[in-house]
């Protein structure tokens, strides 16, 4: 195997929405945004060059850049996918962008420069529900960037919240309505989270704000695919819908056990253990241990001088692969079925599957394509198609994923 999926982190956002705990810093809280940024890209170019002077980006197909606001940058942005571009030439390269930083040029010259897609960060396109939440951007700003990508030439995907302050079932069909008809290839549906600690959390725990109960935040979900399906949208993982030949590539590598490498604080990888034993120099000299199949690496530093590090042997691999599987409308492939009775034992997965069906979780689906196994194979009677999940399983995914992370 190679790494075939290259992510790099932007921690910087104009200013930091009312729920967001990821790790990012707002500009306006450093005393010189510009020259933090200017050396954090430094670090980052020279990592990318790192990375690709040893030879370990070549079979990249796919690259995100997202942040934070990655395109606060502006053209220092540009000169970041330039520099990626002298090591790989990916079939798909996205870039995140929040309405309010990107504009015409910025898209022409991100397309000029090697970029696909933007996916830009949405959430609303009520006026209302973006202040509730801290968002800086209005819903026109929302609407003429999905313009400013298109008139350039990319594919374009929206994120949207469901369970905002304020929200309602009008407003929200309302949102999606104008969303869609707005023209994006691809729509992901989330909904809000409220993290401890983050100021939204303390309007919510004070009863300062009111939020979309559950029973109303399934509603809401239940909408948007509705009118996604009805406007030729279909889903192919848990939050996301696209339109046909607009799946996220980048997206599907995280859900199908293929390698990918993070750069960039809080940037995670997932590596085998031979192409880990390869970069090991670039992790700090850090090394596997006996036993380890699958390697997964957070960096937690700006300079790439510290990492988190966790190890899985076989059985975490293949009840992880099974496990993330399940996030794909596709499901859990034939094929993979296959691969994971030879660890754990036919009839043991077989079990879990009919377990999973009993519960009302996952179906047997047709086989997959690439992935059909001829029945001279063996083991297909137990496993007679693509195990999928449901939409119950999708809104109970914790107890579908858990079990087959129980597995290991």
């Amino acid at each position: 195997m190679a790494i075939e999926a290259l992510y790099l982190h932007i921690p910087f956002c104009q200013s930091k929405c009312a729920y967001c705990d990821f790790d990012s810093v707002a500009a306006c809280s450093l005393d010189d945004a510009r020259a933090a940024q200017a050396c954090y890209l430094d670090r980052l170019t020279n990592r990318v060059d790192a990375f690709g002077t040893a030879g370990l980006l070549d079979g990249v197909r796919t690259v995100y850049i997202g942040g934070g606001t990655p395109s606060l940058l502006g053209m220092r942005l540009v000169e970041l996918v330039r520099s990626v571009m002298q090591w790989c030439a990916p079939e798909e390269f996205t870039c995140e962008a929040n309405p309010e930083s990107f504009t015409s040029s910025l898209a022409l010259q991100l397309a000029r420069a090697g970029v696909t897609r933007i996916s830009l960060g949405v959430q609303s396109l009520q006026e209302e529900e973006l202040k509730a939440v801290g968002r800086i951007h209005s819903a026109t700003q929302a609407l003429d960037a999905i313009c400013y990508a298109k008139d350039a030439g990319l594919d374009v995907s929206c994120d949207l919240m469901c369970g905002l302050p304020l929200q309602t079932q009008d407003s929200w069909a309302k949102s999606v309505a104008g969303l869609i008809e707005a023209g994006p290839c691809h729509v992901s549906i989330y909904p809000l989270t409220v993290e401890d600690g983050t100021p939204l959390a303390l309007k919510v725990d004070s009863g300062r704000l009111v939020l979309p109960d559950e029973d109303e935040q399934a509603d809401e979900m239940e909408l948007a695919r509705r009118f996604l399906v009805e406007a030729g949208f279909a889903p192919y993982e848990v939050a996301s819908y696209a339109l046909p030949r607009h799946a996220c590539r980048h997206n599907i590598v995280y859900w199908t056990g293929i390698e990918y490498l993070g750069l960039g604080r809080s940037a995670a990888s997932m590596l085998s253990r031979d192409t880990f034993r390869m970069s090991s120099s670039l992790f700090s000299d850090l090394e596997p241990r006996d036993g380890a199949a699958r390697i997964r690496v957070l960096q937690t530093d700006d300079a790439a001088s510290a990492f988190e590090i966790e190890q899985l042997d076989i059985r975490e691999a293949m009840a992880e692969d099974l496990m993330l599987a399940c996030r794909m409308t596709r499901g859990i492939p034939q094929e993979l079925l296959l691969r994971a009775s030879a660890v754990f034992g036919k009839q043991i997965v077989a079990d879990t599957c009919a377990r999973a069906i009993e519960l009302g979780l996952a179906t047997w689906g047709a086989p997959d394509g690439e992935n059909y196994v001829d029945a001279s194979s063996g083991g297909v009677d137990l496993f007679p198609g693509a195990l999928a999940p449901t939409q119950q399983g999708w809104l109970e995914g914790n107890e579908l994923f858990g079990l087959f992370w129980n597995l290991a």
